[in-house]
């Protein structure tokens, strides 16, 4: 886009400012539109100002034709009937209008225009002639300008209701792709996780693929205990400094974690080497061959002694926090907070809920690491990838374990066999219990089988408690239906745990209180 870093330039109120260029001819114009594109999003408003022949039904026409997909689309300027719908290549309206020969504001109620705009990315044109909107705006103004040569126009952009910082992050990830060299790149939207990530498939020319993580920095929420945020209580990771950290230190390590092609770590911004897309499941079920190599993948990290602090760049460092008492007891008050009410239609009394905490917290004494290590927390099927053109534990990739913490080896390994969208029966889970155990003596004959398999037990349990929690959570605040699909495995799960000895004081308040929990014996 003509202008972008070379005449772009911000003005001396710093983030809040305009971001103003010039803009060469009108195939820059057109340029700035595909660019805009980018950030566009259904409800936000495109407020488009200057003079007659400044460039503005240019601009629209733009972005009209790449948000439609038809780059020929036919896309007149509605001087004469002040609005003209269109719809986005993914089924979204769009409303374009100009208002340059609107009398009154009342013919805009007249002519439907607010109903026309409810959901639509709306571009207008002469916007002065209409009421303020409350929503996101994205102002452009444009003006001729030919002292910067014949056809160049100036372009003038601000945003509102968190639009600037959608601007900003595109222009980021712009330079960012261009420093790498992924400019040429094709962007291809990938399915996303749970959290706030964005993921994108970049593809060159030469069919070259990458892989560009967009996760800006999260904010801190409402203090919800003792002053902190949720984020805060249970170590969520809060930049992408940690997976920098987590990445190059699996690498080292020897696994196939992505490689960092670039990075932007202010904005939250990594390219990424493409492992591809082979899952380590078929048709919902492990791979066996595949699942034995993840397993000995833990066993090989675990019988290694890492270290809590991680670099990420020169001067900056990543210290991986305990996942203590605190962090695991919050996480499985999300079974009474919310699976309970929602799921169960059971409103537990403050009593049950004390006792319910009392019980849990007695019960993690017995996991305590002796020597804590690296517990990824989100090791399992949807984030390992099969890599069949590599040997050995190599062929096992590792993605998304920005939230790493140094925790007991027992999580990792029952976040993976007891994964909340794959089933596995309890003799396959055993197995590669056994297969675990049979590594780890060998890297390492002390290791204490008994006290690992209680810490399974309760771990594997408090995972469980802390995923009902959440999926429930998903679905009544969130409006994700989709993740309840997965409860009765997990139900299995909790099931299965609240039978080791170590539990039953816990499994004897799940009866009390929520006695569907463990009614049935978990599945063979």
């Amino acid at each position: 886009m003509g202008g972008d870093d070379q005449d772009g330039r911000e003005g001396t109120s710093g983030a809040a400012s305009a971001w103003e260029f010039v803009l060469p001819d009108e195939a820059a114009t057109e340029d700035l539109g595909l660019f805009l594109c980018e950030v566009l999003l259904p409800g936000d408003r495109v407020l488009l100002t200057g003079s007659l022949g400044d460039g503005k039904t240019t601009l629209a026409r733009a972005i009209i034709r790449e948000l439609a997909g038809d780059p020929a689309l036919e896309v007149p300027s509605p001087t004469f009937t002040l609005i003209q719908p269109y719809t986005s290549r993914d089924g979204h309206p769009i409303v374009h209008a100009d208002l340059y020969r609107l009398r009154d504001p009342d013919e805009l109620v007249e002519l439907g225009f607010e109903e026309m705009a409810e959901g639509a990315i709306t571009l207008v044109e002469w916007p002065e002639k209409m009421p303020p909107h409350d929503g996101p705006v994205l102002s452009i103004s444009l003006s001729l300008r030919p002292e910067f040569g014949e056809g160049s126009r100036f372009a003038r952009i601000e945003g509102l209701g968190g639009m600037r910082a959608r601007i900003d992050r595109a222009r980021a990830v712009r330079k960012l792709l261009a420093r790498a060299g992924w400019d040429e790149a094709e962007r291809i939207l990938m399915q996303g996780d749970a959290s706030s990530r964005a993921y994108e498939r970049l593809r060159k020319p030469d069919g070259a693929t990458a892989v560009l993580m967009i996760s800006p920095a999260r904010p801190d929420g409402p203090a919800v205990r003792d002053g902190k945020p949720y984020s805060a209580i249970v170590h969520l990771a809060e930049s992408v400094h940690a997976f920098v950290a987590l990445d190059r230190g699996l690498r080292a390590l020897g696994f196939s974690a992505p490689k960092v092609y670039g990075e932007d770590l202010t904005e939250g911004l990594l390219i990424l080497e493409d492992l591809g897309n082979e899952p380590v499941v078929e048709n919902g079920a492990p791979r066996p061959e595949r699942y034995a190599e993840a397993v000995r993948l833990l066993a090989k990290l675990h019988a290694t002694d890492l270290p809590a602090t991680l670099p990420v760049a020169e001067g900056i460092d990543h210290v991986l926090p305990p996942y203590d008492k605190e962090a695991l007891l919050f996480e499985a008050e999300l079974l009474p907070e919310w699976y309970a009410p929602a799921i169960r239609g059971v409103t537990l009394p403050q009593e049950a809920r004390d006792e319910f905490i009392t019980l849990w917290r007695e019960a993690l004494d017995g996991a305590i690491p002796e020597r804590p290590t690296w517990t990824l927390r989100d090791y399992h099927s949807p984030n390992l990838i099969w890599l069949p053109g590599r040997e050995g534990l190599e062929r096992v990739g590792v993605i998304d374990f920005q939230d790493a913490v140094m925790g007991h080896p027992a999580y990792d390994v029952a976040s993976l066999l007891q994964d909340a969208r794959v089933d596995a029966s309890a003799d396959f889970e055993l197995r590669l219990l056994g297969l675990y155990v049979r590594e780890r003596r060998a890297r390492d004959p002390n290791f204490d089988m008994s006290a690992f398999a209680t810490a399974y037990a309760l771990l594997a349990a408090q995972r469980a408690t802390k995923i009902l929690g959440i999926f429930a959570r998903l679905d009544r605040r969130d409006g994700k239906p989709a993740y309840l699909a997965h409860l009765p495995r997990i139900e299995g799960y909790l099931a299965r745990n609240l039978a080791h000895p170590a539990l039953a004081a816990v499994r004897d308040w799940h009866l009390r209180h929520l006695p569907g929990t463990v009614a049935d014996s978990p599945e063979a």
